[in-house]
């Protein structure tokens, strides 16, 4: 069967994440959502989603296709249920359609011509970037039994101190030495050649993904992912970071979700409650105003490629677009518009030439080259988002 999943209508309450990559592409507890479904269906998937994004993230098309809602997780009943789907079914939850069958060509889906399956078991789904961080513990320990299942960890040096260490997995080439792992509330799962440098304290659920670092005495509480390729020093609490990012100082990140290729200067510090402990509003990109979270503990939501200068300061509920150069004194607004430049003083246009000549270096820096097509996907973005920019 050909399995292909697609951005469903939650995909506009996942920006700014979802500028740069479908919805499949979302990075929560060890893995991306992608990566989950392919273990689980032990085959490779495709994607439907934004034009400006399908020469990245194409289609495969077969004679007979199941279509995947990338907003749900899978677990063994889902796709159990799914594999089991046959023409003109289609499995709900609710008002939500979590998979159907379809055919080559078929363009128009009426569900009312579809058997519809109820599916009644728990599952998590990932529908508003708050939930990235807030269902981040569940997804951690169920990406934990599936990668671990019938495996035994590597050797954990004896220097370091374990609680609960049936719950602590090391894969070969991670480093750790001197390091507090903590695993009671929680499993702690380190990706091959991932290093946690000496004096870090770690408490589960955590993921610290391949070939990324954990610095000198950093604090660390769970649930928190930090993605491939990334480093983070200081104090985190309940946060993801998609890969390729940097909060490698001193300073608090809370609450909060940053995307690729982003860089966090030291002493950079977020709230993630309000001094009168309210419910948090955070940006919301399609009424265009700030929308109830029912949270009263959110942080920060950057976009990939996003930076701030050293002791940038950030509010409660703040969103900060693609791409955007952040600094100076004082809080920078609770939105942040994507390529913009500035603080807290006010913003101008970060225009596409001086972005990508940044981004270029960044991404060489690790071996990694800034294509054409890359370009492309983030001059949509910009001028998808020049509405948002007070020009």
């Amino acid at each position: 069967m050909n399995y292909i999943l697609f951005d469903g209508p939650s995909r506009n309450n996942l920006l700014p994440f979802t500028y740069t990559r479908p919805v499949a592409d979302i990075r929560v507890g060890i893995l991306t959502i992608r990566e989950k479904w392919e273990s689980y269906l032990s085959c490779t998937t495709t994607t439907v989603t934004e034009d400006y994004l399908a020469d990245k993230y194409p289609m495969v098309e077969m004679e007979v296709n199941v279509m995947i809602n990338a907003s749900y997780l899978p677990n063994e009943g889902l796709v159990a249920k799914i594999k089991t789907l046959e023409e003109n079914q289609a499995i709900f939850q609710g008002d939500d359609v979590i998979a159907f069958f379809a055919v080559e060509g078929q363009e128009d889906i009426d569900f009312d011509d579809y058997k519809a399956i109820e599916f009644d078991g728990d599952v998590l789904k990932i529908e508003n970037t708050w939930d990235i961080f807030s269902k981040n513990g569940d997804a951690i320990k169920a990406d934990f039994e599936l990668i671990t299942e019938d495996r035994k960890s590597e050797t954990i040096s004896e220097t370091n101190n374990l609680i609960a260490p049936e719950n602590i997995f090391i894969e070969e080439g991670a480093k750790l030495e001197y390091v507090s792992l903590n695993a009671t509330n929680g499993p702690i799962y380190i990706a091959k050649d991932a290093e946690i440098m000496e004096g870090a304290l770690i408490r589960g659920p955590f993921a610290l993904c391949e070939s990324s670092t954990i610095k000198m005495g950093a604090k660390i509480y769970g649930p928190t992912t930090v993605g491939p390729f990334s480093k983070v020093g200081g104090e985190v609490n309940n946060s993801v970071i998609f890969g390729y990012s940097n909060k490698g100082h001193e300073g608090f990140l809370g609450n909060s979700v940053l995307g690729e290729w982003c860089n966090l200067g030291a002493d950079t510090n977020n709230s993630n409650l309000k001094n009168n402990y309210a419910e948090v509003r955070l940006w919301d990109y399609q009424t265009e105003g700030f929308a109830k979270t029912g949270l009263q503990f959110c942080g920060l939501m950057m976009g990939d490629h996003s930076k701030c200068g050293i002791n940038t300061m950030f509010n409660t509920g703040t969103v900060v677009g693609v791409s955007a150069n952040i600094f100076g004194t004082g809080f920078p607004r609770n939105f942040v518009p994507s390529f913009s430049w500035g603080g807290s003083s006010g913003f101008t246009t970060y225009l596409t030439k001086k972005a990508f000549e940044v981004t270029k270096i960044v991404m060489s820096r690790r071996g990694i080259e800034f294509t054409e097509q890359e370009e492309a996907i983030l001059t949509h973005v910009f001028e998808e988002t020049k509405k948002f920019r007070r020009e």
